[in-house]
């Protein structure tokens, strides 16, 4: 008899190393769109071969899938436990396991308040180089097939201390 397991694979946060979170956003005709982008450093105990199994370890946990060209729309579950709290002068991203703080830049932070929102990219491909702050590099990478291919993709809805 073969059954099919439905636990969330188990988590190694020693696998996972150091996450960080990068901001932009992106001018559309509807105005700019906030992105933020999730990803290891490769850098836990089981190097960058570890860190996509252990964010997808992470992710499962929460209910999120990897993968493919579907982007969750979290602002209509309500119940997903992954969050993004906005204040002035900081954000952060919470989920089980996970509460990484950033300081959003102007713009980001513009955008988030007219839109509401922001498309969370939560790569399990480890960071591939350069300097996480340089634009250049996190939209090289944020774009990049193989980081797009093996993502969660997310629309996660603006929390302040408010709502």
């Amino acid at each position: 008899m073969t059954s099919i397991s439905t636990d969330p694979r188990p988590l190694r946060t020693a696998d996972l190393g150091t996450l960080v979170i990068m901001c932009w956003s992106r001018a559309t005709p509807d105005g700019d769109v906030p992105f933020l982008l999730a990803c290891s450093l490769g850098d836990g105990e089981g190097g960058p071969e570890a860190a996509p199994a252990a964010v997808e370890g992470l992710l499962s946990r929460a209910g999120i899938a990897v993968g493919g060209d579907t982007v969750l729309d979290a602002t209509v579950l309500p119940d997903l436990p992954i969050g993004l709290l906005v204040v002035p002068g900081a954000a952060a991203l919470t989920m089980p396991g996970v509460n990484a703080q950033f300081v959003p830049t102007p713009q980001w932070r513009a955008a988030v308040d007219r839109q509401g929102y922001a498309c969370l990219i939560f790569a399990t491909r480890p960071w591939s180089g350069g300097e996480p702050g340089d634009g250049a590099a996190v939209a090289a990478f944020a774009n990049h097939e193989d980081t797009l291919s093996s993502a969660a993709q997310l629309v996660l809805p603006v929390r302040s201390l408010r709502s």
